[in-house]
This record gives structure tokens, sequence and C-alpha cells, in this order.
């Protein structure tokens, strides 16, 4: 089992060593999937590149979280950049704010 990743061109997460991994994380803007701000909350789904799943299931490899409002620290999960960018416009619906369609996509 491998646990550490990083994004290719096409957003497709592929194993990687832990040198190419730490590069991985220098990298702030290659790894935000989306954010979305209002009214004091913020939504941000980014790319681990590390296994959350911790070998239980598939690979757990982004996450989306809520800062500030009711859900303040609500996180979600994913495997993939299509079910992190689908996952990140449901979280700003529980957020009450609008996703930004040219950064969740």
């Amino acid at each position: 089992m491998n646990e550490y990743y990083k994004l290719n061109k096409d957003h497709v997460a592929v194993p990687c060593t832990v040198i190419e991994f730490e590069e991985t994380l220098r990298d702030c803007d290659g790894r935000r999937v989306a954010l979305d701000e209002g009214d004091g909350v913020s939504v941000s789904t980014v790319f681990l590149g590390l296994d959350h799943s911790w070998g239980d299931g598939p690979p757990m490899l982004f996450e989306t979280m809520i800062f500030g409002g009711e859900h303040d620290e609500d996180q979600w999960r994913y495997s993939t950049w299509g079910e992190a960018v689908a996952g990140h416009k449901v979280a700003c619906k529980i957020a009450g704010i609008n996703a930004t369609p040219s950064e969740a996509s």
C-alpha cells in the first residue's frame, strides 16, 4: 500500500515517493481544488497527497472543510478530483455560500 501521492497534469492522483510528495506540498495553488468565501464563512477543498483512509478502503486524498459559521470545522474526504469538486459544491450549499464555477470545475 502506498501512502504518498501527487497529481498529474490531468488532476489524477498517482503514487509517488516521499521526496515527490514533499515537492507537492510546496505547490499550494496546485493542490487547491477550490476556495469560496462569503459572510464570514470559507469552504476550502485541497489535495492532501497523503492517504487518509489509513488502509481502510480506497485512498482518501482530498478534503473539504468549512471554516466559520454554523458548520465550522465540518469536513469530508474523497478519493478523486471529481469527487472533491462535487463535494466542494455541496459543502458550499451547506455553508450557505455560492461555489465559484471557475474554481470548482
